[in-house]
């Protein structure tokens, strides 16, 4: 019988390549967006987010603040180099007042991240406290990660179109969500546990309201104008 903790383990590593999926997930937007040499009509926010996120639960990981998370480490590591890369490509394709919102947000993000790391270094001496701090602030942003796409969500509802929703994006979000959730209920730990139910909640709405409108959906209606766009999603 497999022990536990080879059991976390094997679903750690389930959960880095579903997670890895997730990561992936939204390039065909991306292709999108590079073809069309602009992103009006997608939103930045959860990318944006996810930034920080991912930022967040890389130094959580870290053996001195959180022994024994090395999985969590390799696929937020990764997700946070590709997340500034799609993030990248938003500056490059957007109006002058979205690339400066975007830089702003970041900016943001650079300072708490290093006030965080700051405080959590040079206050805190033990990785029993250091984990308390830096876990209740992963699922703060672990929330807005999967609560950031609302706003799509939101658009969906009143369009009653799923055109800038990628499926395999909230299909990801959920499996994701189900995946880290059991990995946290094998060796208890809420920090983990209570962001990623939450996420698998999040997609599975996201993939109700697919199914709800996606017969609804005109792929191929013009596209919004330009400013019209970036009015409503400023």
């Amino acid at each position: 019988m497999v022990d536990t903790e080879t059991a976390r383990t094997i679903v750690g590593i389930v959960g880095n390549v579903i997670s890895f999926g997730l990561f992936l997930s939204p390039i065909p937007t991306f292709i999108t967006i590079w073809k069309k040499k602009k992103a009006a009509g997608f939103k930045p926010d959860p990318y944006v987010a996810t930034v920080l996120n991912c930022a967040m639960w890389v130094f959580y990981g870290m053996p001195f603040v959180h022994p024994d998370s090395l999985l969590v480490v390799t696929i937020n590591g990764f997700g946070f180099c590709l997340e500034l890369f799609y993030v990248g490509i938003f500056l490059m394709y957007s109006s002058w007042n979205r690339r400066r919102n975007i830089l702003l947000a970041l900016l943001v993000e650079l300072i708490f991240m290093v006030a965080v790391v700051a405080i959590t270094l040079l206050t805190l001496h033990t990785t029993g406290k250091r984990s308390t701090l830096v876990g209740i602030l992963c699922i703060i942003f672990n929330i807005a990660m999967y609560t950031s796409p609302l706003t799509i969500m939101r658009r969906v509802i009143q369009t009653k179109s799923v055109k800038y929703m990628p499926f395999y994006l909230s299909l990801a979000n959920f499996l994701n969500g189900i995946i880290w959730a059991v990995y946290a209920l094998l060796k208890f730990d809420p920090y983990v546990l209570v962001p990623n139910g939450l996420g698998a909640l999040s997609g599975l709405v996201q993939l109700i309201l697919y199914a709800t409108y996606y017969r609804t959906t005109k792929w191929d209606e013009p596209e919004k104008p330009t400013s019209e766009v970036e009015l409503s999603d400023a």
